[in-house]
């Protein structure tokens, strides 16, 4: 089978390896669409210590939609043919491995396959390349969860990528009233603007003026400011958390998605003051993966249209190049 071993920075092998052979208890699957994560940008870009857990010379990749090849005899539920969506921590049997279940690669064995568990169906509403994009959502859906969002308030997304993107989807689908998606990058603000939201570029334009003539104002221990109920981190930016604090109401709250390594400051007395709330998300759970198959499905966003380059296989560090180019291009996917 085709297969990407990763070798180091800038160094990804095209390759050929042996299928992996279908058990009783197995499923073998066959890549369609993969997604590049901005995990894997880093891990080309600066070496394996810099993303999700990688090993010189193995396989990678991890954000996929697939077709059953092969079924082993006493599986029950998946049938040859079924299109599905590998759920990365457990669909290898390892949850080390969810950043590397094989995505890269064109089959990828699920030992002791469980429908629902490491596996699941994905409908027919969902087309090939919108379904590539689940795994990244289900992050998005995690970090918008952890925000507790409430009907009727107010949010704020930092970066306009894919898992902020998902997150301000999600924050819509819990019921947010309203949703700006703060970034740097035009071509992709006015991306997040077509799919309904409202957009800033805090280069160019002061952040809290916008929030506050969009959202109308709310008291925070520094005076007035926007009526915004919950700020999403999901670019990474050192100076988030600082922001946050000096804009964010009382009895607003933030939750960090993005990884940025090593220590920030945080006001505790402000905090306290402000009674605000700080969140880690990280990952995904099954429940993210049954609300995004539904929001998928619904067909109210166009996830599809943050695709923007599509590559052969044969191209994957291309692909990776072009994926690490924010300035023209959004979410990049591979075809096998």
């Amino acid at each position: 089978m085709k297969a990407a071993l990763y070798m180091g920075k800038h160094d990804i092998k095209m390759t050929n390896i042996s299928t992996p052979e279908c058990g009783d208890n197995d499923v073998l699957l066959k890549n369609v669409y993969a997604s590049i994560c901005g995990t894997d940008v880093a891990v080309y870009k600066h070496g394996p210590e810099t993303g999700h857990r990688v090993d010189i010379g193995g396989e990678f990749g991890h954000e996929m939609i697939s077709i059953v090849s092969e079924v082993g005899k006493n599986v029950k539920d998946i049938h040859v043919g079924d299109r599905v969506y590998p759920y990365p921590r457990t669909v290898k049997g390892d949850p080390k491995r969810a950043g590397t279940v094989g995505g890269f690669s064109e089959y990828v064995l699920a030992p002791n396959a469980k429908l629902n568990d490491g596996i699941y169906i994905v409908p027919n509403e969902i087309s090939d390349k919108t379904a590539a994009l689940i795994e990244p959502f289900t992050v998005g859906t995690r970090a918008a969860r952890r925000s507790f969002p409430k009907a009727g308030e107010n949010a704020i997304v930092f970066g306009c990528g894919t898992i902020g993107i998902a997150a301000a989807i999600a924050l819509k689908y819990f019921g947010c009233s309203r949703v700006m998606i703060a970034d740097i990058s035009d071509f992709r603000l006015n991306i997040a603007k077509s799919l309904g939201f409202e957009i800033c570029n805090s280069e160019k334009e002061n952040l809290k003026e916008k929030a506050m003539k969009i959202f109308g104002t709310a008291d925070s221990i520094h005076g007035k400011t926007a009526d915004v109920d919950i700020y999403i981190d999901a670019a990474g930016a050192e100076q988030i958390i600082s922001d946050y604090q000096d804009m964010g109401k009382i009895e607003s709250r933030l939750v960090v998605v993005a990884v940025l390594a090593g220590m920030r400051p945080i006001n505790v007395l402000d905090m306290t003051y402000s009674q605000h709330a700080i969140i880690g998300s990280g990952g995904y759970m099954p429940e993210d993966v049954k609300d995004i198959i539904a929001i998928m499905s619904s067909g109210k966003w166009k996830i599809e249209s943050i695709i923007t380059d599509e590559y052969p296989w044969e191209q994957l560090p291309q692909a990776i190049e072009k994926a690490s180019d924010t300035a023209s291009s959004f979410n990049v996917v591979i075809k096998y």
